[in-house]
């Protein structure tokens, strides 16, 4: 990180940061919606397989060394909505590197069978993107090998 630290250099956006352990490393997965969307409630499934919670509700996103990455606002740090129940603490790592968008899909816009390859534009860096039905049963599934595509540049 640059010397002027991770809070001075980058916008907070509406979104949640999870992370898996792939390639000796924490990849993070920046999901993007509207609240509602099921954000959180993805989130909690990686977390039962072993991801883990960077940030829920708000990012703060920025950059260093070619690279995005992103952490939760103080205020937010170590909590996440748990739709039904409250906002709960959850273990969290402090930041990551970004590897991958991924934004909510809805009714008017469903997912494509076959997309072609998106980008996700910020602070002048691009990541991997695409668009999942974040509700769906099957979108962790989804979810992980897409990021190990991004990790191989296939995406």
């Amino acid at each position: 990180m640059s010397g002027r630290g991770p809070l001075s250099e980058g916008p907070i956006l509406h979104a949640t940061l999870i992370a898996a352990r792939r390639r000796g490393r924490w990849c993070g997965v920046l999901l993007q919606g509207p609240s509602g969307s099921g954000k959180s409630d993805l989130a909690l499934r990686a977390l039962s397989s072993g991801w883990r919670l960077t940030a829920d509700d708000r990012v703060h996103v920025w950059r260093s060394g070619g690279a995005l990455y992103g952490a939760a606002p103080a205020p937010l740090a170590g909590l996440i909505e748990v739709r039904g129940v409250g906002v709960r603490c959850e273990p969290t790592l402090p930041f990551v590197r970004l590897d991958l968008a991924v934004e909510a899909a809805t009714q008017a816009e469903p997912v494509e069978r076959m997309p072609p390859p998106m980008r996700y534009d910020l602070l002048a860096l691009a990541l991997p993107r695409l668009r999942l039905a974040l509700l769906e049963v099957g979108t962790l599934a989804r979810l992980e090998r897409a990021l190990d595509a991004a990790l191989r540049r296939e995406l």
